[in-house]
């Protein structure tokens, strides 16, 4: 199986696939190792991706020493492998979203090597996906010798309905889909060998909330052991964002909060009034006088918390202590 790694510029890149955007910096590699010393205090592990590219389909990895097991994510709609860890030597095109960074960070902290695969597509396709993503699981396994590691998944919106139905063809010890029913409805017959099965949903949205109800006895009947998490929306704080969101200082974080107030975005206890897609805040943000350090990026990353917050349907880290949990009493 052919591997392709990127050579472009000024990076420099390992046969490993190791990229240096800092190459001839010493400033920016002093930048760099402190952010890993922050993560590493915080985490007791290091982000250092792999990107490899399978047969022109993008991968990106890491396995943390003495791995217990493999968790496999499958991406929602629009996302990508590159959004769960943060630009480093490793992947200095990732942006690391919030939740999904945290995710992986969380993972590799207790032993779990991580795999994420890029979608072909903006979304899952089965037909399209289905048997490369099986394929490259099986050839990633095999060359890193965790052919005998129990593997986990994670699928997120389009993802979630993908796993669910790989869940039918390759062997996982048990799988989270979150905000995500499922496909078990269009499946001719659930084998009785599924895996164990964990949703995470937001109760907001009702009528995907209805299916997972329907899906939940569906797989229960069968003998299969799930599992249903609820995510329940929450109040802003004057901090949550810097907290959340990297290279986001207290005091914007602040600025934010009052615009989001005086505009009528959150009501008097903090909550949102709507989902951050739905909410014009973009636009009040550019009449205002806050400025943001490397707005295009956090734009992006300051969206995603107000989706989480408003809980309708967003990629969550919040409930991964429990959701580790579940998955080690399956290993």
């Amino acid at each position: 199986m052919a591997i392709f790694l990127e050579d472009r510029g000024n990076k420099l890149c390992s046969k490993e696939g190791i990229n240096h955007p800092f190459y001839g910096d010493l400033f920016g590699t002093v930048i760099y190792l402190v952010l890993l010393l922050f993560w590493g205090l915080q985490y007791q592990v290091l982000p250092n991706p792999t990107v490899e590219f399978v047969k022109e389909a993008q991968i990106i990895w890491q396995i943390p020493p003495d791995p217990k097991a493999v968790l496999f994510i499958a991406h929602g709609c629009g996302g990508s492998a590159l959004n769960f860890w943060d630009s480093c030597l490793g992947c200095p095109n990732c942006v690391g979203l919030p939740e999904e960074k945290r995710i992986v960070l969380d993972a590799l902290a207790q032993n779990f090597a991580v795999l994420v695969i890029t979608s072909t597509d903006v979304c899952w396709s089965y037909r399209k996906d289905g048997s490369r993503v099986k394929k490259t699981i099986r050839w990633w396994l095999e060359k890193h010798d965790l052919v005998k590691s129990p593997l986990v998944g994670l699928g997120a919106s389009s993802g979630g309905y993908f796993l669910s139905v790989l869940a039918t063809e390759v062997r996982f010890r048990g799988i989270v889909l979150v905000i995500a029913s499922g496909l078990f409805d269009q499946m001719n017959s659930i084998p009785d060998n599924y895996p164990p099965t964990l949703f995470l949903h937001m109760p907001k949205d009702v009528r995907r909330g209805r299916k997972i109800d329907r899906h939940v006895e569906m797989l229960r009947k069968k003998g299969i052991e799930v599992q249903k998490i609820e995510c329940m929306e929450f109040p802003l704080t004057p901090i949550w964002l810097a907290d959340r969101v990297a290279d986001l200082n207290h005091t914007t974080s602040l600025k934010l909060f009052e615009l989001f107030s005086s505009k009528g975005f959150i009501d008097v206890k903090g909550y949102m009034k709507n989902d951050g897609r739905a909410t014009p805040w973009r636009e009040a943000l550019k009449q205002s006088n806050i400025v943001l350090t490397y707005e295009s990026k956090l734009i992006h990353h300051i969206e995603e918390e107000l989706n989480l917050a408003y809980a309708y349907h967003e990629m969550t880290s919040l409930q991964s202590d429990q959701m580790f949990k579940w998955f080690k009493s399956h290993l």
